[in-house]
Formats: C-alpha cells, structure tokens, sequence
C-alpha cells in the first residue's frame, strides 16, 4: 500500500509542481500536456526511449527552455512560478556532460566541487570559510574526501560522476536534477551511486529526479518511476512498474552504455 505524503514525512506543497506542460524543440513538439508534482524527501526515476523527451523537462525545469506559447502549461518551484534566482542555489544540475569533464580540463577534485560554492556575491573572495565548510561536507557526503587532490583527469567514471554531484552539494542544494549519471560507470560503482543517492534522499531529506536508461538499476533504486514518452505515460511507485517491453518505443532504454541517447 502506497504511504500518504504525511506518512512519508513530505511537505505538503510539492517541491515542483507541473501543469499542462508542453515544450517544442526546433519547431516540434517534444513533451506534450505533462502533469506531476514532486514532493520533498523523493527520488524519482525518469524513464523512456530517446527522443521521449526525458532532457528536455529537465532543461524546463532549469528554465533554460520555454512552454509553447499560449498552452497554458506552467511550472512552479518551491512553490514560486517558474525558475528564479532565489532557488539558483537550491537546485544542483548534473549533466551528462560531467561524464566527459576530464578530457577537457586539469583540476582536482576539490577545487571543483569549490566551484559549486561561487555566486555573485562571493566570486571574486578568496578563503571564505562558509565556502570552504561546504566543500568538505560535500566531499564527505559523497565519499570522495581520499581523492580531494588528485586531478580529475585521474577519476573513474564513478569517482567522476561523484565529483560532479559534489559540487552540486556544494551548493547547498536539496534538489538534484541528474541526467544518465550512470552512462560509462561500471556496475560496482553504479550501484555504489544510486545508494549514495538513495541515502541523499533519507538522511539528507534531499529530493532526487534522475533520468536514466538504466531501467533495471533505477527501478530498484527509485521511490516513483515516471515513464515519459512524449507525454507521462506510467507514473507510480517503482514496484508497480508495469513490463514495458510489450509497449511500442522502447528501443534503447535498457542500454545504459548508450552514447547516442543526447535527444532526449
């Protein structure tokens, strides 16, 4: 039997909250008429085969893209219409791109996860303690405090992927937004990441959305399971997740080392 949000310890205003969404993506229409709301203390699985529309919300969510005009379709966050810079530091954004970081840079491990902590007030202030506090709790959250100061190009894919949380942490967010964090991470490490993000979610009261291929490992790491596919076709607790495979669509979704899946 499913708890009730009280029962759950979970606000009852949703931290998200979405409406009749619809979002097109060079001039076609992506996700269309979404409904859901996400509540304080959950970790939600978003699933679908590419193209469904899974990066897209995310980067809806992020404000970084926009309804479709005159839909009615609306977002709103901690209870505030659409993104603001109020909740900047609120939301910590794990892209896939995060993956690929090591190839392009030289820095440690600390000093990206102290990247988290920068905002326009503190950009240009050297040694702020606040700051500094942040990032041990960061790296002591995630388990990556022995790899402090080893360079990144030196991490694994999931000393990487931890990193990258990390520096989400870092900045005080208590809602993460994570896109494939489990692609190019082997399977130790990736069970590894989803009790790390598992315990976020119960001990920390964090609130998780991750999108994932990977439908085996976050159905059984996920509260909810959202199936998304053009518009929100199965939405419930992970262990009424109905057999997907006898559905139109599913191509890829259980190929979590995909590297094509970037049109979401």
């Amino acid at each position: 039997m499913e708890l009730s949000s009280a029962e759950r310890g979970e606000s009852a205003t949703p931290i998200l909250q979405i409406n009749d969404l619809s979002v097109a993506r060079s001039g076609e229409i992506v996700i269309q008429e979404v409904n859901l709301d996400i509540r304080k203390g959950e970790f939600v699985g978003l699933v679908g085969p590419n193209g469904s529309g899974k990066t897209t919300l995310l980067l809806t969510i992020l404000g970084l893209l926009e309804p479709v005009p005159n839909t009615g379709g609306r977002i709103r966050l901690y209870g505030n219409e659409g993104f603001s810079k109020s909740d900047h530091g609120r939301i910590g954004w794990v892209p896939q791109a995060g993956s690929k970081l090591s190839s392009h840079i030289r820095i440690t491990v600390r000093e990206i996860v102290r990247l988290g902590t920068l905002n326009q007030r503190n950009m240009f202030i050297l040694g702020d303690s606040s700051g500094n506090a942040r990032v041990e709790r960061a790296l002591e959250m995630v388990d990556i405090m022995d790899k402090a100061d080893t360079d990144v190009s030196r991490l694994s894919g999931g000393e990487l992927q931890r990193t990258v949380i990390a520096r989400a942490l870092a900045s005080e967010a208590d809602f993460l937004l994570l896109d494939e964090p489990l692609v190019g991470v082997d399977l130790p490490s990736r069970n590894s990441l989803l009790k790390l993000l598992d315990n976020l979610c119960h001990e920390e009261h964090m609130t998780v959305l991750m999108v994932s291929h990977d439908l085996t490992a976050i159905s059984q790491a996920a509260h909810r399971i959202i199936y998304l596919e053009g518009g929100v076709k199965f939405d419930g607790p992970s262990e009424d997740l109905p057999d997907f495979s006898s559905l139109a669509g599913l191509r890829g979704i259980t190929h979590v080392h995909d590297d094509h899946g970037h049109g979401h």
